[in-house]
């Protein structure tokens, strides 16, 4: 057999069982990080993952995902089928050794694939011992083969059920409600959200995603299929779609450096946020790593090299930044990497760092010639990043006003904020309280030793349409910054967050529970999103769920926190009670709002959490910016009803 035959084998010893897996159910979130709503969809990406490790390899370009009506899973691809014969090593199928053998895979020979993705490569060997049944079909060789597991151990051998001209992979997989307490119900926006951004990764593979469990106006199964024939381009469409575009087309680049595989798509809009994504080998790596630094030198470099040479800096009197080319930019950064190394709080920083030049590279060559070719788009590009540095330099004042105010620098804590005596961060939190009057109430009804409270005025500045320098000057978001202690990033990397003297572990926006109370709400979480990240991926950001309802009917009373919930205490009390609808925290008095919503024993806090970073910033975009018809069609389309203000 030749070396380039060898190479696009695909049998029984290409797989590698690297090791064994018999603590995986008992310490699960070691190998899909939790066991909540995040580790359930997690189960899904491992076996997609798996068809998409076919498709990068040129093997696979059909896969079909199904939501099943009992929540199960069931991932069908076109790709080579998961070899089924014996294994020399293992003594058994080479699909029971995948299946039932942690990080054995073709994955982990190099002549089987290049690069895969997948998180770690754990594979879909932790997907079968995390699920109560799992059943493994291949089309291969002419022949369909089938093995069935029962919490990843194996039912009987692998055996062939019949003929047939497919090939592929199916796999139909039931989570295990001994380790998934918190849920079984999967979440179709949340799964759509990920095959959508593995479409636009990969581009010319189909996804088809359809669930069985809801039906649309004809009847028919709710279903979306997502395809891509320009890859990241059309991604940086969809994500800035929301947004006004400075630049007549997206600035693309496709291309291997030092090889590594690098893709690059970027446009500059009229906003001030920078937006960056990066993707090692499909994984979102939100906390950077040297592709992401490879991406920021070539882009200022080229960018500063332009600038000085058209003359348009000579009369600035003060230097740009790398922040002031990044300021009104979307960018999405994906490169392949054969033996990726990360690092970072949740393992999705890269270390690799051949990368950063590779990346630099092709950067500084895309962008050379693109502002040589479209000396138009150049100019005004160089124009907003005058108007960027221009801005920056009136923020810095207004971010040392903030430094000099934050609690450790001796500015002292603000005049509202009522603190607490705990010294602990880890055991203190304070509540982002809507109003004075729901402040007060609050501050009567806390546990002092370890609750601060923090009354915010009216609603918050909309950060996502302020420039830089508004937001710091704006007293409320001061408030804030100084409260929590935190210090904001040099000029180099103005948002960067110190939370090395954060001085509470749980940060709680608490606020009235209606249409207003919604919008502060979510103006806060724009501006955590926008300047406070760090915050939030710490897991430091709640939200705190105030009763809607009062029930009451002579002794008997209980608090009810959805319509649901009203009607079966009414139903219990016999009917015809008193209910009283809190309309705001102001209602309540001290000792309801300890009971209800404050209690550590009693209360239900929400934690926030970002699954999917590019989503996010889809959504805040959307909801918070300055483009209305794509805020009123998700109005439309998520609201149960809506009472809209004259």
């Amino acid at each position: 057999m030749s070396e380039e035959q060898k190479k696009g084998s695909y049998g029984a010893d290409s797989i590698q069982a690297l090791e064994g897996m018999e603590h995986v159910r008992m310490r699960p979130s070691m190998y899909i990080g939790d066991v909540g709503i995040r580790g359930l969809h997690h189960l899904v990406y491992e076996v997609v993952d798996n068809s998409i490790d076919e498709a990068m390899g040129g093997y696979c370009d059909t896969i079909d995902v199904w939501i099943n009506e009992d929540n199960s899973i069931t991932v069908k691809d076109n790709g080579r089928g998961i070899p089924v014969d014996l294994h020399k090593k293992e003594g058994v199928s080479a699909l029971e050794v995948v299946m039932t053998k942690i990080g054995a895979g073709g994955k982990f020979d190099k002549d089987s694939y290049k690069v895969s993705g997948g998180l770690h490569g754990v594979g879909v060997s932790v997907v079968n011992a995390l699920s109560e049944n799992l059943k493994a079909t291949v089309y291969r060789d002419g022949k369909i083969w089938e093995q069935e597991y029962e919490r990843g151990k194996t039912m009987y051998p692998v055996k062939s059920v019949g003929d047939t001209n497919e090939r592929g992979t199916t796999v139909t997989f039931k989570p295990d409600e001994k380790i998934f307490q918190q849920s079984l119900e999967y979440n179709y926006d949340t799964l759509a959200s990920r095959m959508r951004e593995l479409s636009f990764l990969n581009k010319g593979i189909t996804i088809t995603l359809t669930d069985k469990r809801q039906t649309d106006e004809k009847g028919e199964f709710v279903s979306e299929t997502f395809h891509s024939e320009e890859g990241l381009k059309e991604f940086i469409r969809f994500l800035d779609g929301n947004r006004e575009p400075l630049i007549a087309d997206v600035i693309s680049m496709e291309g291997e450096k030092n090889d590594i595989p690098v893709e690059v798509a970027m446009v500059y809009n009229t906003s001030f946020n920078e937006n960056l994504h990066s993707y090692v080998n499909n994984i979102n790596t939100h906390e950077g790593g040297t592709h992401l630094s490879g991406f920021r030198r070539g882009l200022t470099t080229t960018l500063k090299k332009y600038a000085d040479a058209s003359g348009m800096l000579d009369k600035l009197k003060f230097e740009i930044s790398g922040d002031d080319f990044r300021e009104g930019l979307t960018a999405i950064i994906s490169v392949k990497v054969a033996e990726p190394q990360f690092e970072g709080q949740t393992k999705t920083k890269l270390g690799n760092r051949e990368v950063t030049s590779a990346v630099s590279q092709a950067v500084s060559e895309m962008l050379e010639n693109y502002l040589e070719e479209n000396p138009n788009d150049a100019k005004t590009i160089v124009q907003k990043v005058i108007l960027a540095a221009t801005a920056r330099h009136a923020a810095r004042k207004a971010r040392e006003m903030v430094q000099r105010k934050t609690v450790m620098s001796g500015g002292g804590l603000p005049g509202k904020l009522s603190d607490c005596s705990e010294q602990d961060p880890a055991k203190c939190e304070v509540f982002l309280v809507e109003g004075d009057s729901a402040g007060g109430t609050a501050k009567q009804g806390r546990d002092r030793n370890f609750q601060a409270i923090l009354p915010l005025r009216g609603k918050i500045l909309n950060v996502e349409k302020a420039m830089q320098h508004k937001v710091f000057e704006n007293e409320e978001i001061r408030n804030i910054y100084t409260a929590l202690g935190v210090t904001i990033g040099t000029e180099e990397d103005s948002k960067a967050l110190n939370l090395e003297k954060l001085r509470y572990h749980k940060v709680v926006i608490m606020c009235d529970a209606d249409v207003d109370g919604s919008h502060i709400s979510t103006l806060i979480l724009t501006f955590f999103f926008r300047y406070m990240k760090e915050l939030v991926e710490a897991g430091y950001v709640y939200i705190a769920t105030p009763p809607l309802y009062l029930v009451k009917k002579g002794a008997k009373k209980a608090y009810a926190w959805t319509d649901k919930e009203r009607d079966a205490l009414n139903a219990e009390f016999g009917g015809s009670a008193n209910i009283q609808r809190y309309k705001g925290l102001g209602e309540m008095n001290a000792e309801q709002l300890w009971d209800t919503t404050m209690n550590p024993d009693f209360r239900t806090l929400r934690q926030v959490t970002i699954d999917n970073g590019t989503e996010a910033d889809r959504i805040f975009s959307m909801l918070m910016g300055d483009e209305v018809p794509p805020r009123r069609e998700f109005i439309e389309k998520n609201a149960v009803y809506a009472n809209i203000d004259a």
